[in-house]
């Protein structure tokens, strides 16, 4: 399986976390960073989103440039446990497959499936990371590239 994990872009901060907005350079960082995903080998056939406004309007961004569907869940929220998102990915039939969340949700399931633990590495707003899991479980994935905006 390859996972796309990205997380939304750059965010005001005049509402409440989940009603948060994307910024105009939130959605030119985006779109840049979806326009280098588009031109790669790494192009995914569905969008998981997170509810949080600024994660589905970054994902409604990149679906309409990738040209593929979104589907909201509710497990991939900035406090969610990352275990419940590898339980999802378990039962998932779609490769390339793109997660769009929040720090720090981002960092830690990334670092659980490369290196099998949950201290989670820094993601800047936009970035997306593509990762190859012969096996879906902890510590089963391979970095292979990375997109920045």
């Amino acid at each position: 399986m390859q996972l796309l994990i990205m997380r939304h872009g750059e965010a005001g901060w005049h509402s409440l976390d989940q009603e948060r907005m994307l910024t105009e350079t939130g959605r030119h960082q985006v779109a840049e960073c979806a326009a280098q995903i588009a031109a790669s080998p790494w192009r995914p056939v569905q969008i998981w989103s997170s509810p949080y406004i600024r994660a589905r309007q970054t994902a409604a961004i990149v679906s309409e440039i990738l040209n593929c569907p979104v589907e909201e869940k509710i497990f991939i929220t900035p406090e969610d446990d990352p275990g419940l998102c590898l339980d999802a990915l378990l039962e998932n039939q779609h490769s390339p497959l793109m997660l769009v969340s929040h720090m720090p949700l981002v960092g830690s399931l990334a670092t659980l499936l490369v290196d099998g633990h949950r201290r989670g590495i820094p993601f800047m707003t936009a970035q997306a990371v593509v990762l190859d899991m012969p096996v879906v479980g902890p510590g089963c994935a391979d970095l292979k590239t990375q997109f920045l905006p």
